[in-house]
């Protein structure tokens, strides 16, 4: 039985998404995976009920979320109440996998609270940034040393495809042989940041007139066609995978939108879409969505749908063990938590 401890000062690293993939792979390999995401205190988490539920998803976990993200506020010691939390999770596992916090000195309170959770459990830790550009990672070096012996490693997230290579060669060249090991850095990837076009009706409010089958799409980028000056052809062809908003009374901009990289065309303001507008959707498998509401509302909707998204979908999961396999160490991994592979 082994603790991974996955921890970030930062607030949306994507420290969910990597502990869930971990998580995964492993699964993938034969091994019994628990998962553990203990709350103290307030912590810069948009939903961390949201995050237990989908790591319970995603592992396939029998456990009640309760017992998943325990509160160890109160009552008895922090180390007591935390090797309590992961013994009853742990049982018949080979591995369990928690999520937590430090802060950006090692004298803050939660970078104390995660070196005390640290040792309680004996856990390894891992380290998850999110690239920052014209910043140096790991921002919070010093905060991060204060794990010791128990740090594994660190893994810089989010990074654009375009400073991949040069960001790999720079963290490679400062880091080998420190007592930094990086572990691996993980490409942006838009796909994983996307939502299906059945989410994005509902969020709106919206009809899907057509294609319904085509509701599990994803969703990669949002474009406004109802204020755009150029070709519509030239303007929607500039982003892929995406739902075009077009106001019901630009025909003209909803059939330049169908005739480039589409997943839904959105129809703001209500009405139906003309006789030529739904016959070429119907022919190109683009799916309709007529709503009320109109652009800038869905606009605003869309982007508290983009705030909220979650890595749920079985596609995403997918695409993320890809990117996981191609950009980690798992031999480094393996070995530091002293497991065969």
């Amino acid at each position: 039985m082994v603790a991974l401890f996955v921890v970030s000062a930062q607030a949306a690293s994507g420290k969910t998404t990597v502990a869930t993939g971990l998580g995964r792979q492993l699964l993938g390999e034969g091994k019994k995976v628990g998962f553990l995401r203990p709350v103290v205190g307030e912590k810069p988490s948009a939903s961390p009920a949201g995050d237990a539920v989908f790591a319970k998803q995603a592992l396939g976990l029998t456990e009640d979320v309760k017992l998943i993200s325990p509160s160890l506020d109160g009552g008895k010691t922090l180390a007591d109440k935390a090797r309590e939390a992961y013994i009853e999770v742990s049982q018949n596992k080979d591995v369990v996998i928690v999520e937590g916090y430090c802060g950006p000195t090692p004298d803050d309170g939660d970078s104390k609270t995660a070196y005390e959770i640290a040792r309680a459990l004996k856990a390894r830790v891992i380290i998850v940034e999110g690239y920052a550009s014209g910043k140096s990672a790991p921002q919070y070096m010093d905060s991060y040393l204060g794990f010791g012996d128990d740090l594994l490693g660190f893994i810089l997230n989010k990074v654009p495809k375009q400073q991949l290579k040069r960001t790999c060669e720079e963290l490679t060249s400062r880091f080998t042989g420190s007592e930094m090991r990086i572990l691996g850095v993980l490409p942006e990837d838009r796909a994983l940041v996307s939502f299906t076009v059945g989410e994005l009706a509902e969020q709106i409010n919206g009809e899907m007139l057509n294609n319904a089958e085509k509701s599990v799409a994803l969703v990669e980028n949002v474009m406004a066609g109802a204020m755009c000056v150029d070709s519509g052809l030239d303007y929607f062809g500039r982003k892929g995978n995406k739902a075009a908003v077009v106001r019901n009374d630009r025909p003209d901009m909803q059939m330049a939108a169908l005739e480039t990289s589409t997943r839904c065309l959105v129809i703001s303001g209500g009405g139906e879409p003309i006789d030529y507008v739904r016959f070429r959707a119907d022919e190109k498998g683009i799916p309709i969505i007529t709503t009320r509401n109109d652009a800038d509302t869905v606009i605003r909707r869309i982007e508290d749908l983009l705030d909220g998204t979650r890595f749920h979908q079985e596609k995403k999961l997918t695409r993320l063990a890809e990117i996981l396999k191609s950009n980690l160490d798992f031999k480094a991994i393996h070995d530091g938590l002293g497991l065969s592979t």
